[in-house]
């Protein structure tokens, strides 16, 4: 799972279990803290097109998949709700789809593991 909005958040999941404490929006990608270059506050603040933007998001997930291998990615935060503007420049061997609760997924995910 992986949040895009003012900063990039992350959750890891092996066979439906979390995995804790992996923050992988602040991993080095070509020098440069990659939610610096992919935080979706980013594309705002620079005035990207969603192609120039879908590039650096298609960056960051091909960073991520040499490093874990994901079957699929799904993409949160307010900025899944226009998915269809930046998915189509995202080219990555894992299905990625947008989460189905959008921008309340996170908010809902954090309030169902107070229960776990």
């Amino acid at each position: 799972m992986v949040t895009l909005g003012t900063g990039v958040g992350t959750a890891l999941f092996v066979d439906g279990h979390l995995v804790r404490n992996t923050e992988l929006g602040h991993i080095e990608i070509d020098g440069e803290d990659a939610e610096k270059r992919t935080a979706e506050i980013h594309r705002e603040i620079e005035g990207l097109s969603w192609k120039k933007w879908g590039k650096r998001v298609n960056k960051y997930l091909l960073h991520i998949e040499r490093l874990l291998s994901p079957d699929l990615i799904i993409i949160g935060g307010g900025i899944s709700k226009k998915s269809g503007k930046f998915f189509p420049y995202i080219k990555i061997r894992a299905a990625i789809v947008p989460a189905k609760m959008l921008n309340d997924a996170g908010i809902v995910g954090a309030a169902l593991a107070t229960e776990l």
